[in-house]
């Protein structure tokens, strides 16, 4: 099972047709994946942070 996590997480997201968008369609279409990238780099963050606190935590 954790090879089928795996597979899934590396498959590219299908990208979303922009042609037939209009311009405020696109701006809100940027204004979301804005906002998308700013939660993953706090989830990066979190991460990390957890991270940092268990290395700390096993140092001698």
């Amino acid at each position: 099972m954790f090879d089928e996590e795996l597979e899934t997480q590396k498959k590219t997201p299908k990208l979303k047709g922009l042609e037939p968008m209009s311009i405020d369609e696109l701006n809100n279409y940027i204004q979301e994946m804005t906002e998308e990238i700013e939660r993953v780099k706090q989830e990066i963050g979190r991460k990390n942070a957890h991270m940092d606190a268990a290395s700390s935590f096993f140092k001698t």
